[in-house]
């Protein structure tokens, strides 16, 4: 057993790597800059974590899930390594002390949200550290061309100019040939380097259900399919309303949405993953870092926004290698209602600039003012206040963040935080003066370690019940060992941010391109089609039509999907029904023929010739036309 698989064992319990898991890290480990990309459940963060366990430093993880950044600081911790977490929202002073750690402490593992790579002190005290490699998660974010771009994420390159001779490894789950190009060019990679499995799911069938009556066919699949799922639905008020009607039909089901308090997400998520609910039906803020091998089936409600997404999100389906399923209910209002998404996603520019400057009276910044601003932001009060849609506010905001003047981070929630900001002798002789405070002191330090050398996260009411008080005493008595210059106590934040990344312009300062918002537009609406062509295609293998959206080209039918399986009945080989299709697609191009002609030029038995000839007309694939030639549909 090598050193990497000791490590692997060691920590994470597993005997052996994933496929690819282990060429990536050899490519690290040899100083190679190198994009990895692997399906949702390949396990990408091994291929940081156990190359940089192995050498002397630490590892710059980039992710822009504070959640999920959160999960991993976690994980690792549980598993006796030190790891550090750094995002908007922390105090300076919180940021100062975790970076100080990071030089100075053996720490294995910092993980930075993007838009801190800019900061100052970010910037000096990364210098001090000896790293070891720099990750990127959810790299798609770096290129314009990804479906979830994020400026901040060019920022990357900036860091690799601070510690030039460390690697990169850029991860994502999905990326086309487009953006795996433009991620490398992004990080600047001394060279391509491209470390890629197939995005082919055996064990995963592809389904699309064309139906009007997506309820009925809802409860007929998940009656039919034994096992735990998900259900995907574009807005919050659908998902309470689905799992309401699937509980009212005796299944145990739950929704998840981002509106939801952050308790009572974590409680709902943990209750789907024990089994306590059969079903969770979530928008698409569920599913990032959750690892639940035996979802039999998801099940997209309405239609998703890319192919990215919906593969993503399929792919939390069957991890552990056995038959699970991914459907789409889909129906020709679904093509309306996303055309209508297109206006909702690209408000007119002339209400980008209005949501712009309402932004800066709401925090009441001076023109001149503000960059860097790190802030609490409730988009409903905001709405509410300037009389704005609260859609319209949202894909504003989304797209002056694609300009580069702000951030909007996702719900931080981050519990509340003691650190002692005096010796172990000053707060004794505190203790013996104060004699007020030396009990309440003394159940702090009996209760969270560390709270000297760094910030411990506290919970107010254990604190209270343990004093027999209320949580406003427990809260008094922080606040006043706070102004007192005892401790630095920062209470409990729940709120979304928004970061000003430039100082607050005026209006005719506030430069918007049209013509990268036009782009941007036209993106989205290609990425919309191509979802549209893989819900009404009925005569292309549905994995095929993933894969080669991906860039992997000539691969063979799945035998498994909807369009497949009909084919299957047509008691023909998937093999030869493949092999007759593609010579009458080259036949049909070079010729005008008559299908009895056709017939005969075919190099197989008539009757099977026939039968696929009827299958191509019957599914749209090829057409006779008023003459009886026959034609292929492109």
């Amino acid at each position: 057993m090598n050193r990497y698989s000791q490590i692997l064992n060691r920590y994470w319990g597993f005997s052996a790597f994933k496929p690819m898991q282990e060429e990536i890290i050899n490519s690290v480990v040899n100083g190679r800059d190198t994009l990895a990309l692997m399906p949702t459940g390949g396990g990408k963060s091994v291929t940081f974590q156990v190359p940089s366990m192995a050498s002397e430093g630490i590892c710059v993880v980039v992710t822009p899930l504070i959640a999920l950044m959160k999960d991993q600081v976690e994980n690792l911790l549980k598993r006796g390594i030190k790891a550090q977490a750094i995002y908007s929202g922390m105090s300076r002073s919180e940021i100062d002390i975790a970076l100080d750690n990071c030089v100075y402490g053996g720490y294995k593992f910092i993980y930075v949200s993007p838009e801190r790579l800019a900061t100052d002190i970010f910037r000096e005290r990364v210098k001090k550290m000896h790293v070891n490699l720099i990750a990127v998660d959810e790299a798609h974010c770096i290129s314009q061309w990804g479906y979830d771009f994020r400026p901040s994420y060019r920022r990357i390159a900036e860091l690799r100019e601070l510690i030039p001779e460390v690697p990169v490894l850029a991860l994502t789950a999905t990326a086309t040939n487009e953006v795996a190009k433009d991620i490398m060019e992004q990080l600047r990679f001394s060279a391509h380097n491209l470390i890629r499995t197939s995005f082919e799911r055996k064990n995963l069938h592809y389904l699309v259900d064309v139906t009007e009556d997506k309820h009925r066919k809802l409860l007929e699949l998940i009656r039919n399919i034994p096992g735990s799922g998900i259900i995907y639905a574009r807005n919050r008020r659908k998902t309470s309303e689905i799992a309401k009607f699937l509980s009212n039909n005796r299944i145990r089901a739950d929704y998840y949405h981002a509106g939801l308090g952050s308790e009572l997400r974590t409680l709902k998520q943990n209750e789907w993953m024990a089994g306590k609910n059969r079903i969770i039906v979530s928008t698409n803020a569920f599913g990032m870092g959750i690892d639940k091998a035996d979802v039999r089936f998801v099940i997209h409600f309405d239609m998703p926004d890319s192919l990215e997404a919906y593969f993503q999100e399929a792919g939390r389906a069957g991890r552990d290698g056995k038959i699970a399923f991914a459907v789409l209910l889909y129906n020709e209002s679904d093509k309306t209602n996303a055309d209508k998404r297109v206006v909702v996603r690209f408000p007119e520019l002339d209400v980008v600039r209005q949501v712009y400057q309402a932004l800066g009276s709401y925090f009441q910044i001076p023109y001149g003012g503000g960059k860097g601003a790190v802030l609490d932001f409730n988009i409903m009060d905001f709405a509410a206040r300037y009389k704005l849609n609260v859609m319209s506010c949202y894909y504003s905001i989304k797209a002056l963040e694609a300009e580069g003047y702000l951030e909007l981070t996702d719900e931080i929630n981050s519990p509340s935080k003691i650190h002692f900001t005096v010796s172990r002798d000053d707060l004794y002789r505190f203790q013996v003066a104060n004699a007020a405070f030396d009990s309440f002191i003394k159940l702090l330090l009996r209760t969270y370690s560390g709270v000297f050398s760094g910030y411990a996260g506290i919970d107010e009411e254990f604190l209270a019940r343990k004093t027999s008080s209320s949580r406003d005493i427990v809260y008094q008595y922080l606040v006043r060992l706070d102004k007192l210059n005892i401790i630095d106590y920062i209470p409990r934040r729940k709120s979304p941010l928004i970061i000003f990344n430039t100082e607050r312009l005026d209006e005719r300062s506030l430069f918007l391109s049209s013509s990268s918002y036009t782009d941007r537009k036209e993106r989205y609406i290609s990425k919309l089609q191509s979802v549209y062509n893989y819900a009404s295609s009925a005569g292309r293998c549905r994995s095929i039509i993933l894969l080669d959206y991906f860039g992997e080209r000539d691969a063979d039918r799945c035998g498994n999907c909807d369009v497949c399986t009909e084919k299957n009945e047509l008691d023909i080989s998937r093999y030869e029904f493949e092999l007759i299709t593609e010579q009458v697609r080259e036949i049909i191009r070079h010729g005008n023929l008559m299908p009895d002609e056709l017939v005969d030029i075919l190099q197989y038995p008539s009757d099977k010739s026939i039968t696929v000839i009827r299958w191509l007309l019957d599914n749209g694939r090829i057409r006779q036309e008023p003459d009886g030639i026959i034609k292929w549909n492109d």
